[in-house]
């Protein structure tokens, strides 16, 4: 069974999701939260395979919350469920180490499937989303990329790993690995080596 545990601010959606989700052969709802603070707490009492996490929420929101969770609980993974699509919210969400990004007007299978494939170590997201990580008509692949993506980025081209990549900028593994797959979607490759010769040739000395 996988393990869910719900974060929302709004007692109806979470109790439609519990219910939508309970109704899958196998997924159980362990815990509710109705912020990033009390989702913390409930995650540390649950240990969760998979949160869903709203963005917008009082006491702490949940680009913050994700980062909270991440920490208590290392294999929790947290899937981003909200009605924000821009650029800025997705990139904070998944540089706060969220693995997937819904929107709340998905299909209700679209939602499970996302749950089953988090939980399985890949990353769902949302067709409509992963547009908004596509860099802009007319710049390059590498202004999309923030400073961090690309300090990230030069380090695998120098052949470093995910721990000792984490330990020079002082992040987490799952930060540097929630990095990467921003960048490798930026950039269009789909490992590691061709991201090192994508960054030799293309990102300034």
């Amino acid at each position: 069974m996988i393990r869910v545990v719900v974060v929302d601010d709004h007692a109806m959606v979470r109790t439609g999701l519990a219910a939508l989700l309970e109704a899958s052969d196998d997924v159980t709802v362990v815990g509710q939260a109705a912020d990033g603070r009390e989702a913390m707490a409930v995650a540390v009492a649950t240990l969760p395979d998979v949160v869903l996490m709203d963005l917008s929420m009082p006491v702490m929101d949940g680009a913050e919350a994700t980062r909270e969770v991440l920490a208590a609980v290392p294999g929790a993974k947290v899937v981003v469920l909200t009605s924000f699509s821009d650029r800025r919210r997705v990139s904070e969400a998944l540089e706060a180490g969220a693995v997937g990004y819904q929107l709340k007007d998905c299909e209700p299978a679209d939602l499970l499937a996302a749950v089953r494939a988090a939980a399985a170590g890949h990353v769902p997201l949302d067709p409509r989303v992963a547009r908004v990580l596509l860099p802009e008509p007319g710049t390059r692949a590498a202004d999309g990329l923030s400073p961090r993506e690309q300090e990230v980025l030069r380090l695998v081209a120098d052949g470093l790993a995910n721990k000792q990549i984490g330990r020079a900028l002082g992040i987490t593994e799952r930060t540097v690995k929630a990095h990467l797959g921003r960048v490798f979607r930026q950039i269009g490759v789909l490992d590691r080596t061709s991201a090192a010769l994508w960054a030799r040739d293309n990102l300034d000395a």
